[in-house]
């Protein structure tokens, strides 16, 4: 048989990849974990106010359409029956709140990204009632702080200051979601019978949901005085969700099949997603996604593990309705490849994300200028959101292009602070460091990632990890059953390597310079200023 007939006769999952920056929609064959096609679409940001972050949720929804049918397009030009496709999997930026009216299926207001900053005086004032003003108070429940990152305040905001939201509530008209329960509920028929569920790892993102119990916890939605009923329900990160209707005009348009929909079968927070694509299923193995933030997962099995270095303990997945759920640790650093886009979009100094490498490669150093981009407060291991980004030791001879190695730098320095955390955590120190993302890409980054380390850094020579775990998790669902999880059927995968090139005291040197440049960065930022109001 001719490896093309093989491909048309292989099943092929679809995955649905919604990121901060852009949304892709890529197939796989489930046998062989090859990418066959793709399609990517970059997804507007609004910013209407310092500190604030937003996009529309039907240009999300518009996008994932787009990426589908151009994708099957492609499918069609190489011969490949999309009635292949047996199951879709979607991974998600996650935090991201949505609230949309049941009976219109419109959203009641622009999302608000997990970037945002406008509920810091939410923050504050949640922390009033507190005793001690405790921010971990709430981390054996869900293992996260009270933080601007997570969903709850999100909403809170949103039920505060938009009328339309409180009053569809009052109505009984509301649905609360992040991005993955928008997409579903829309995609699998919307205001009529659309599904309105999320799973387990980004449910507990929400600060809502107990990780232990596996439930939304009554206590917790008191505490932000969320009302239940406007929850999706929480399930497993691999199991029959619904139909994906958009499928039956693609199957009618070629007048193969039955009028059908494809089951969405996978569904798991992009970060999730991304340890299940790098099969990290042993505890112990971690996974660096280089995305528009930064994330440092590392497995702990079945056994929640709360940090003491300003980690958070999360779901990493639940693979099946019966499957235990296991859980990590997780470093997350809010801007990584956003600090690029900002280089581009704001200062011009670059015309396409691709030219920094070039930029940075023929600095080849910062010249002792350091670029802590702390534009939406630090993340892990900090969690300081009076920080704001600053750029220090500039001198006459500092150009453009050691601005640029500078913010490459900041990444690999941040991913350092995870790393350092995790070890502490962990007690066994990681001796190389998997990476994916779409930063990936650059190399210069990659060598630098490994001289700030001082230990190998693996990239996978396919580095859509995320998609692709949202692809395993669909295509291993019950009901599906396409695609093996068994650690003897899994592909192996060819890596690229990088390995340290200057000595460690350098790196130490560098390292400590940059700590320094994270001191001078807090405490800029007060909730007095005046862009904490309501929307206009």
């Amino acid at each position: 048989m001719a490896a093309s007939d093989r491909m048309v006769l292989a099943p092929l999952v679809g995955s649905i990849d919604q990121g901060t920056s852009s949304t892709r929609f890529l197939v796989f064959n489930a046998k062989t974990a090859e990418l066959l096609s793709h399609h990517q679409v970059e997804i507007q940001q609004k910013f209407p106010r310092e500190g604030w972050v937003e996009q529309d949720p039907k240009e999300i929804l518009k996008s994932v359409h787009e990426c589908v049918e151009r994708t099957c397009e492609k499918l069609q030009q190489l011969n490949i029956p999309i009635t292949n496709i047996k199951a879709i999997g979607v991974s998600n930026q996650r935090e991201t709140t949505v609230v949309w009216d049941k009976t219109t299926g419109e959203p009641l207001y622009n999302a608000i990204v997990w970037l945002d900053l406008r509920t810091q005086s939410t923050v504050e004032r949640l922390l009033k009632r507190i005793p001690g003003k405790n921010k971990a108070f709430f981390k054996f429940k869900t293992g996260l702080p009270l933080s601007t990152y997570f969903s709850a305040v999100k909403l809170r905001w949103l039920l505060d200051n938009v009328e339309e939201i409180k009053q569809a509530v009052d109505e009984g008209r509301a649905m609360f979601g992040t991005i993955d329960s928008w997409l579903i509920w829309s995609l699998t028929g919307g205001k009529n019978g659309g599904v309105h569920c999320t799973d387990v790892t980004n449910a507990s993102r929400t600060m809502l949901f107990n990780i232990h119990s596996l439930e939304w916890d009554p206590e917790l939605c008191q505490f932000f005085d969320i009302p239940m009923e406007i929850l999706p329900k929480v399930r497993s990160s691999s199991e029959i969700y619904g139909l994906m209707v958009i499928f039956s005009f693609l199957f009618a348009k070629q007048k193969s099949g039955a009028l059908t929909g494809v089951p969405i079968s996978g569904c798991l927070g992009d970060q999730s997603a991304a340890l299940v694509g790098q099969m990290c299923f042993q505890d112990g193995q971690a996974k660096n996604t280089y995305g528009t933030g930064c994330f440092l997962l590392c497995n702990t099995g079945q056994k929640s593990v709360f940090s003491e270095h300003g980690l958070l303990t999360t779901i990493a997945y639940k693979l099946g309705r019966d499957k235990p759920v296991c859980y990590a640790l997780e470093g997350s650093v809010a801007i990584a490849g956003a600090v690029v886009r900002w280089l581009r979009d704001n200062l011009g100094i670059l015309k396409s994300s691709q030219e920094i490498e070039k930029l940075a490669a023929e600095a080849g150093t910062s010249y002792g200028c350091y670029f802590v981009p702390a534009f939406s407060g630090l993340y892990a291991p900090y969690w300081e959101p009076s920080a704001r980004g600053i750029i220090c030791g500039l001198t006459q001879f500092t150009n453009k292009n050691h601005i640029a190695f500078a913010a490459l730098e900041a990444v690999c320095f941040q991913t350092r602070e995870l790393l350092d955390a995790i070890n502490k955590d962990c007690g066994i120190p990681l001796n190389q460091l998997q990476v994916d993302g779409g930063m990936t890409n650059n190399k210069v980054l990659m060598q630098l990632q490994s001289d700030i380390l001082c230990i190998p850094v693996v990239k996978p020579s396919m580095p859509e990890t995320t998609a692709l775990g949202a692809a395993m998790a669909a295509g291993a669902a019950e009901g599906v059953g396409i695609w093996s999880l068994n650690p003897g059927d899994l592909t192996a995968v060819t890596c690229e390597r990088f390995e340290p090139q200057i000595n460690p005291e350098e790196s130490e040197f560098r390292y400590a310079r940059w700590k320094k440049a994270v001191m001078k960065s807090m405490g800029w930022e007060t909730s007095e200023s005046p862009s904490n109001g309501k929307p206009e």
